[in-house]
C-alpha cells in the first residue's frame, strides 16, 4: 500500500465523500462520513463500512484498520495527503463512508440505564454524551427529533467510536420516548439545576429509597436538555422525579455533557 492511487483533490469521488458533510446528501445518499483513526477502527469492526481511505503514512501508522476492513472485504483505498485533507481537514488522514445507523425504541431490550437528549443541538455536547453513556455502561441513547443529526461529523467525532458501541435511537418525540421507557419498567429522571433532588442524596439511599424518592439503583432514564436552556416547563413535567448535581464551589453551573457524564455514572454505581 505504498503508492497512492487517489491524487487528485478535486475528483469527483473525493468531492463526494466531502459532500456527506451536508446533511440533505447523507440522508440521499443513505451514507454518512467517519473521520479520525479511533472512530473509524469501531467502525470497520462493528459497523457497515463501505469505503475506508488512508495514506501511506496513515496505512503503516494504523495497520489494525487496514486488516480488519480487508478481512470484512471493505474496499481500502490509499491517496495523498491532499487527497484525505480534501475530504476532511480533521480526520488525521483517516476517512470512512459507511451506512445510516438506524435504530428505534422498539429495538431495545430490557433496558436498564438510557441517555434522552431533548433538544441538544451542540454536536460536541451529543457525542460526548453518547460517549459517556457508552463509558457508563448505558444500554441506549435517545435523540430527539429537536435534538443535532447524530450522523453529522461533529457528533461521530465526539463519540469517538462509541456510536458504534450502542443502539443510538433519533427523531422521536420526547413524549413517546419518556411513555416507551416507562412502559420498559425504567423510571424517568430529568437532570435540572432547579430540581427538587440532590444527586448525593439519592446515591446516599440508592437500594432503599423510601417512597416518593427516586432510587437510582432501579433502570433509570436519564432525559437532559438544551445547552443553554435546559429543560422546558413542559419536558420536566414528563418526568417522575427532577434531579440536580451539586454544586460545592464557584461555578454557576456545568457543561451538559459534563453534568450528562455524573448523572450517568451515578446511576451506574446505583445498579452495581
Amino acid at each position: 500500500m505504498s503508492t497512492p492511487t487517489l491524487t487528485n483533490p478535486r475528483a469527483e469521488r473525493v468531492k463526494a465523500v466531502r459532500s456527506l458533510s451536508g446533511r440533505s446528501v447523507r440522508q440521499r445518499a443513505g451514507r454518512f462520513v467517519v473521520e479520525g483513526p479511533q472512530a473509524v477502527r469501531e467502525a470497520v469492526l462493528a459497523a457497515e463500512v463501505h469505503d475506508v481511505y488512508v495514506t501511506t503514512e496513515a496505512a503503516q501508522r494504523y495497520p489494525e484498520i487496514v486488516d480488519r476492513a480487508h478481512q470484512r472485504g471493505i474496499r481500502v483505498s490509499v491517496g495523498t495527503a491532499e487527497v484525505l485533507d480534501a475530504m476532511s481537514p480533521d480526520a488525521q488522514q483517516v476517512v470512512a463512508v459507511a451506512s445510516l445507523t438506524s435504530h428505534t425504541l422498539a429495538d431495545l431490550a430490557g433496558p436498564r440505564l438510557v441517555a434522552v437528549l431533548a433538544n441538544v443541538r451542540d454536536p460536541g455536547n451529543a457525542g460526548t454524551v453518547i460517549r459517556a453513556a457508552d463509558a457508563a455502561g448505558a444500554d441506549a441513547a435517545v435523540l430527539t427529533a429537536e435534538s443535532v443529526d447524530v450522523h453529522n461529523p461533529k457528533v461521530v467525532r465526539s463519540t469517538a467510536g462509541s456510536l458504534f458501541h450502542l443502539p443510538v435511537v433519533t427523531g422521536v418525540d420526547l413524549a413517546v420516548a419518556v411513555a416507551a421507557l416507562r412502559s420498559a419498567g425504567l423510571s424517568v429522571l430529568a437532570a435540572d439545576g432547579a430540581g427538587d433532588h440532590d444527586l448525593d442524596d439519592l446515591l446516599d439511599v440508592a437500594g432503599h429509597a423510601p417512597d416518593g424518592v427516586p432510587d437510582l439503583a432501579r433502570p433509570t432514564a436519564w432525559v437532559f436538555g438544551n445547552e443553554a436552556w435546559g429543560l422546558r416547563e413542559e419536558d420536566r413535567a414528563l418526568a417522575d422525579a427532577v434531579v440536580r448535581v451539586p454544586i460545592r464551589g464557584r461555578a454557576e453551573s456545568l457543561n451538559l455533557a459534563t453534568a450528562a457524564t455524573v448523572c450517568l455514572y451515578a446511576s451506574s454505581r446505583a445498579q452495581r
